[in-house]
């Protein structure tokens, strides 16, 4: 609805001792009020109330309680799944309930807010009709910086940052820096997007560029995209992803390390431990650390539930102690890097939830931490020169 003021100025220009001249009329441009929009509707003649929903609470009550007609409450089972599942109303998101600003107070929208970025809106009182919506999201660039004293999500929390800035920061250097085996005074310097809607922070978008200083080495990761492939790549152009992860799992701790000469904690008799022992809550998403094919999926007696993948001619890894077996692990089953394959648990002799991940080397038993990862294939030489100009911005927006 729009208001257009039209402003009239009558000048009259009296000479003195003189007769009036002819009038002038200065004619001004329109001035035109936008209606404003809230949701993709307008609202200049309706009054918002707010609200949060309540524990039990279903959404034909709540309309009820808010002054729907029976119609639109009727019509509340027509709603497609798709655009929104009545059933799925969750308690404590917040909700905005439109009425007409007279003394019938009708209810002409309700919104549901899903998220920080995605609603429901309900159209009423004629007929019933739903849609889902988003907010504008934005992004903003930022730089930031952590010094490490025990772990990377401490630093990150200590640092006032987003939590998320941790999980990426774990995910790009996988194949390089184990997270278990940090040090006092590593560090990272990170360029990167946050995203808003209005002015909340809502998470943390795209790293573009980080250095993550681990044991007094820096270690360079720049974001770059070719053809149909993208990720993170050193300062000479090296992906830095590797034919191994660095571990089978994030943000745990080793509670004992590959040794021939171990007190089992259980059977109190010293015996060889080929392996890795990484305490975590039970449940924790196992991954395999490269492809590979599995080719034991069984409960092994002290192992509990084990899952064994085959890499290559050259490497074999297992995953023993585990609660249950990840979705469609089985054997022959080929896995990516990455996959999960089991969940942290504490079955067969185990005194405790922890993963035990073993390596075997051409059939020999190896220490999971000395294993040598090679890297998949650098930026191309065509590519050299365009990634070596993006390198170089982006360092420097590291050094601001």
């Amino acid at each position: 609805m729009k208001r257009v003021i039209y402003l009239f100025s009558l000048l009259l220009l009296i000479g003195c001792g003189n007769k009036p001249e002819k009038a002038v009329v200065a004619e001004v441009e329109p001035v035109v009020i936008e209606p404003r929009i809230e949701f993709g509707f307008p609202v200049d003649s309706l009054t918002r109330i707010e609200g949060t929903i309540q524990n039990g609470q279903s959404l034909g009550t709540l309309f009820n309680t808010l002054g729907a007609n029976r119609q639109s409450i009727h019509q509340l089972s027509t709603i497609h799944d798709t655009i929104f599942n009545v059933r799925n109303l969750r308690a404590n998101k917040p909700y905005y309930a439109y009425y007409s600003n007279d003394s019938l107070a009708i209810l002409h929208h309700f919104v549901y807010i899903e998220s920080p970025i995605e609603y429901v809106v309900f159209t009423l009182p004629d007929s019933l009709r739903a849609y889902r919506g988003k907010k504008e999201v934005r992004s903003e660039l930022r730089t930031a910086q952590a010094t490490i004293n025990s772990s990377l999500w401490n630093a990150v929390v200590g640092a006032g940052l987003d939590i998320q800035l941790a999980l990426k920061l774990s995910d790009i250097y996988a194949w390089n820096i184990d997270f278990f085996g940090l040090q006092a005074k590593d560090s990272f310097t990170i360029y990167y997007e946050e995203l808003f809607v209005d002015s909340q922070s809502v998470g943390i978008g795209n790293i573009h560029a980080a250095i993550f200083t681990h044991a007094g080495k820096p270690y360079h990761a720049y974001y770059y995209a070719y053809d149909n492939k993208q990720g993170y790549w050193d300062e000479q152009g090296n992906s830095l992803k590797k034919a191994f992860l660095k571990a089978p799992l994030q943000f745990s701790r080793i509670s004992s390390h590959f040794s021939y000469s171990r007190k089992h904690p259980v059977h109190k008799t010293v015996r060889a431990h080929t392996g890795i022992d990484y305490a975590a809550p039970a449940g924790t998403p196992v991954m395999s650390i490269g492809d590979g094919v599995v080719t034991e999926r069984a409960y092994k007696g002290g192992g509990g539930n084990t899952v064994k993948v085959k890499h290559n001619g050259t490497y074999t890894t297992a995953y023993l102690h585990l609660s249950k077996f990840g979705p469609g692990i089985t054997v022959g089953t080929h896995v990516k890097q990455g996959q999960v394959i089991g969940y942290v648990g504490s079955t067969g002799t185990s005194t405790g939830a922890h993963l035990d991940f073993r390596v075997w080397q051409n059939g020999q038993p190896i220490n999971p931490l000395k294993l040598e990862s090679p890297p998949v294939e650098p930026i191309p030489e065509i590519e050299q020169q365009a990634f070596d100009s993006v390198r170089q911005e982006l360092h420097q927006r590291l050094l601001q």
